[in-house]
């Protein structure tokens, strides 16, 4: 099908979230076909996703498939992915979000499968999230139960993930590239911690300093271009704690 149909910027969107697939692959956040992206498209009461059962290999921008913030298929030749429903339920509701990830990674999946949220032991995870990585409930597939859990569990929360119980990671940003790196993030930070506890037991961080923590890598690190971009429990996009 054609990429041009009169909605603005919505071909730049479909480029963007085909691309950003390949990280989640780059990371290994994902196998076969499991986990999406999905953008909300600037202006527009619509969202861009990946096809359901497409291999990663397969996506291109024009397989994207644009849905309204019911998740009805706008535009698209194929089914659009299995929890278009949760992503459509966290854009309308939190209307602060640009971008949805969800992955089953290994490490913060088995977290999920123990209902276990992720301490908040180490200081990029104070920066990145600001606390612990919350546990969202149980739901299945299929209506709002995720997105109600997803953005149940985030309201007053500094962090950009959310890991559903039995289920695996939902990541939101800015937009989608903040999202993904917050899933990249998730991922990394819930190996570490698995490794020092299998080690010991890690050692908390004091709620103050955590919140200076967090404070400072919102609000000054990096350059100021980066940071009037935003930031806050929808992700930043600056690097590491150097």
């Amino acid at each position: 099908m054609s990429m041009s149909t009169g909605i603005p910027g919505i071909d730049k969107i479909r480029r963007q979230v085909c691309d950003l697939h390949a990280e989640l692959v780059r990371y290994q956040l994902v196998v076969w076909t499991a986990g999406n992206v999905s953008a909300r498209v600037p202006g527009e009461d619509l969202l861009v996703i990946k096809p359901s059962g497409v291999g990663y290999d397969e996506l291109t921008p024009e397989n994207m498939i644009v849905c309204d913030l019911d998740g009805k298929v706008v535009e698209g030749d194929l089914s659009p992915s299995s929890d278009t429903a949760a992503h459509a339920y966290v854009y309308r509701n939190m209307p602060e979000v640009g971008g949805v990830v969800h992955t089953h990674s290994t490490y913060a999946s088995a977290w999920a499968a123990r209902g276990e949220p992720v301490p908040c032991v180490l200081t990029a995870m104070a920066d990145e999230f600001g606390g612990d990585i919350p546990i969202g409930p149980f739901a299945l597939i299929g209506d709002d139960s995720i997105g109600r859990g997803i953005v149940e569990t985030l309201a007053g929360s500094n962090s950009p993930a959310v890991l559903m119980r039995n289920h695996g990671v939902f990541t939101i940003g800015k937009d989608a590239k903040a999202a993904v790196k917050a899933a990249v993030m998730t991922e990394d930070v819930a190996r570490t911690v698995h490794i020092a506890r299998a080690h010991g037991e890690p050692q908390p961080i004091e709620p103050a300093a955590i919140a200076s923590l967090y404070d400072r890598y919102q609000n000054v690190y990096g350059q100021s271009s980066d940071r009037a971009a935003g930031s806050g429990s929808t992700g930043s996009n600056t690097e590491g704690d150097a």
